[in-house]
């Protein structure tokens, strides 16, 4: 295990040396979950816990759940909810049949940062990281998305971050939502938007939006032996600022 610091240091994460680690995706993911003070929020495939606690050390009074197939995983949630002073509920389970006492609750937000790849990828010679990054269930994107909406009340909010190519998918999966949001994520400026984040409230009727990119990185290219973020993306992974869009 290492225990490293997110946020500034606002959040300390134990998470294994070898095996699927959490970097700035979670961090994102919880900035743009728009949570209030009270707010019911259940973090589905949480892993070690990196988004629920970074978005509890951004919004005091919620009461977080996690939701992890790993068992493994799910107890090392439930380490580093303690570890942060968070009474967080991590249920041991499967998103597409989560335990019946987690059916019969509708969550104010669930944010979800879903496996990246399909299960015909390469797979990773860690079994952790594998399951976690890879869809060994065959589950689409559109698929994982609706799950997720599906444990939210209705005006609840959903939040993911996840591939750019995966998108279709995503919206497809967003059936009965409305206030769709689109957030790409350039790594630099004049770049494709590899990854997007993408927001949506259960039962509305907003109109479909997307944002102008958050870019990452300052510069063309990394040239220097350090972080090189950008001051938007900097307040947001260091300071705990949200993402509003």
């Amino acid at each position: 295990m290492t225990e490293d610091a997110l946020l500034g240091g606002l959040v300390r994460l134990l998470q294994p040396r070898a095996g699927y680690r959490a970097a700035t995706d979670p961090v994102l993911l919880a900035a743009a979950s728009a949570a209030k003070p009270g707010a019911r929020v259940l973090d589905a495939g949480c892993g070690a816990g990196a988004a629920m606690l970074c978005l509890a050390a951004r919004v005091p009074g919620l009461e977080t759940h996690g939701l992890e197939l790993q068992p493994p995983y799910a107890g090392l949630a439930r380490r580093n909810a303690d570890l942060n002073g968070v009474a967080a509920a991590i249920w041991d389970g499967d998103l597409f049949g989560p335990p019946a006492e987690l059916r019969r609750i509708g969550f104010d937000i669930v944010m979800t940062n879903p496996p990246y790849f399909d299960a015909f990828g390469a797979p990773s010679p860690d079994p952790g990281r594998d399951a976690a990054r890879r869809a060994t269930g065959g589950r689409s994107a559109a698929e994982w998305t609706a799950a997720a909406v599906a444990r939210l009340r209705s005006g609840g909010r959903f939040a993911t971050i996840h591939l750019a190519a995966k998108l279709p998918e995503i919206l497809a999966g967003l059936a009965g939502a409305g206030d769709i949001a689109v957030l790409p994520l350039q790594s630099r400026a004049g770049r494709d938007a590899k990854r997007v984040i993408v927001t949506a409230r259960k039962g509305a009727r907003g109109p479909f939006r997307i944002a102008p990119p958050l870019i990452i990185h300052d510069g063309e290219t990394h040239r220097r032996d350090a972080d090189d973020f950008s001051t938007a993306a900097d307040a947001v992974l260091r300071r705990g600022a949200p993402l509003r869009f």
